[in-house]
């Protein structure tokens, strides 16, 4: 009779090769910024009105329960569109994006022939361009843009924007590029012209 040792080695842990953790570290990255994104989403779902309170009992053609729907809710998801909670929270989902993505990957340099200010989100035009880019970055990395979305995005929105945002003139301008003498200031848009009043 053969002797069996109860201490006897289970299997072997499996082991990663070292040239595949480069792999893996991506894909996990890239998994963590679409949780994130998914996380967005949801927040920015949760944070919309319920569409089932809002139809209507009688029974009435769902073109009526649109029409409805566009009068009660924002027309659009760009931000400027939105007031109260729904900016603030379509605010801090940008931010995220712009703080956890957009800056790592394209923040570049800080001078004074390419602004930035860390107060970003108090620059109405800066608001509006970075959340113009970051529902583009949406539309563009999802898997039914295609192959080329991405490059799409990089050509036709990040290159636009980035031009007019950090141009020496651009709503930045007025913002201390120097990390020792930070300073942040919002510049004064025209006044919009009146018609004048007649007597």
């Amino acid at each position: 009779m053969a002797e069996t040792s109860p201490t006897s080695p289970g299997p072997e842990p499996y082991r990663v090769p070292d040239a595949d953790l480069d792999d893996l570290a991506s894909t996990l990255a890239k998994t963590m910024a679409e949780v994130r994104q998914h996380g967005v989403i949801l927040d920015r779902l949760g944070s919309e009105p319920d569409s089932a309170a809002g139809q209507p009992a009688d029974g009435a053609p769902e073109a009526e329960a649109a029409d409805g729907k566009k009068a009660d809710g924002p027309a659009s998801v760009f931000i400027l569109a939105l007031g109260g909670e729904a900016y603030a929270v379509e605010l801090a989902a940008l931010s995220d994006w712009v703080n956890y993505l957009f800056l790592p990957v394209y923040g570049r340099e800080i001078s004074t022939s390419r602004p930035w200010c860390a107060h970003w989100h108090e620059h109405p035009e800066a608001v509006a361009r970075l959340h113009a880019l970051w529902l583009a970055w949406q539309q563009f990395t999802d898997t039914e843009a295609g192959l080329s979305g991405p490059s799409t995005w990089h050509r036709d929105h990040l290159d636009q924007t980035l031009a007019h945002l950090r141009a020496p003139d651009g709503p930045f301008a007025a913002c201390t590029t120097s990390a020792t003498r930070p300073n942040h200031r919002v510049l004064a848009t025209p006044a919009p012209k009146q018609a004048g009043v007649a007597t």
